[in-house]
């Protein structure tokens, strides 16, 4: 072979080894799988039912109409899973019925009384926050709400978040779930920038939130900060609408009503958290007295039917 055609053959050949990798690693950046979906593709996430939304029905009734529905998931309170056990119920056994509907448990609600304002007073709650914590493994709960409900006013917001602290290495290390913090307009902290001020300053890698589009509202805390959130930091995000009236000041929870019903800006709200990244729940949570008095079953799928319209809406 002539040396200029084994040179032009040679380099040729560089060439061609050298674009194999360039070839796969453009390949690479654009091959990425596609994010999960759910609701038939319709919901960048699983949606889930508050189980207040149908309080009247016992926990096991409750399971069902949510798995009828149509529901990925549902969030039980921590007082019905103590009424269960004491009738005899075995959570284990719930958790894997729970599975077996095709249902699975972002959170339970929740640690009430475990932020105490005091060292002595928090030692003193640490019994019930554990037993709280058991239940909610034993039915496979991914995470536990971290109630603020004792915190005290004018609270020491480096002591809330010590203690914050604390409760998740006990979640994470005795029971495997993962504490997070919620804020509620009826208590001293109230707000989504409070909420996320204690749990930055928990300094912990699991630190998490759980933002509600009604205490947002109610608290006038506002929406505008959701956007500035990492989707990693929040662990399910509970959803509902809010009437025109009476005025914000009187409202409460038994005031919630179905998505897209009030006048709450829900398909902006959805959109600022998609830009988050955020892949957990959507959890409708309606304490409505008047849905109650109804078909509980057609409570269930209509929250679910509105909830839809609303993503839709949002175009996310």
């Amino acid at each position: 072979m002539k040396r200029r055609k084994f040179i032009g053959l040679g380099a040729m050949a560089g060439i061609a080894a050298g674009a194999v990798p360039v070839l796969a690693s453009q390949t690479s950046l654009h091959n990425h799988p596609p994010k999960k979906r759910y609701q038939k593709g319709q919901s960048p996430w699983p949606i889930c039912l508050d189980t207040a939304t149908i309080r009247p029905a016992s926990l096991r009734e409750k399971v069902q109409i949510a798995a009828k529905a149509g529901y990925d998931a549902i969030e039980p309170w921590d007082g019905e899973l103590a009424e269960f056990e004491k009738n005899g119920g075995n959570l284990k056994d719930l958790g894997k019925e729970i599975k077996d509907l095709g249902l699975f448990v972002p959170s339970v609600i929740g640690l009430w009384n475990s932020l105490p304002p005091t060292p002595e007073k928090f030692e003193e709650s640490l019994e019930g926050t554990r037993n709280r914590m058991r239940m909610a493994a034993e039915i496979g709960s991914q995470h536990i709400q971290t109630i603020p409900n004792t915190v005290g006013e004018n609270y020491d917001q480096k002591y809330v978040a010590d203690r914050y602290r604390e409760i998740i290495e006990i979640g994470i290390n005795e029971y495997g779930l993962n504490p997070a913090l919620v804020f509620v307009k009826f208590f001293p902290l109230k707000t989504l920038g409070q909420a996320a001020g204690v749990a930055l300053d928990a300094n912990h890698p699991n630190a998490m939130i759980i933002p509600d589009t009604y205490h947002m509202h109610i608290s006038e805390g506002g929406f505008e900060g959701l956007k500035l959130i990492k989707g990693e930091m929040i662990a399910i995000f509970q959803f509902a609408d809010a009437p025109a009236s009476p005025a914000i000041a009187a409202l409460g929870d038994e005031h919630r009503v179905y998505p897209g019903d009030g006048i709450l800006p829900l398909p902006e709200i959805l959109k600022s958290l998609k830009t988050t990244g955020f892949t957990g729940c959507i959890s409708l949570e309606l304490y409505n007295p008047n849905y109650w008095k109804q078909d509980l079953q057609q409570v269930a799928e209509t929250g679910l039917r509105k909830t839809m319209e609303v993503i839709q809406k949002a175009g996310v």
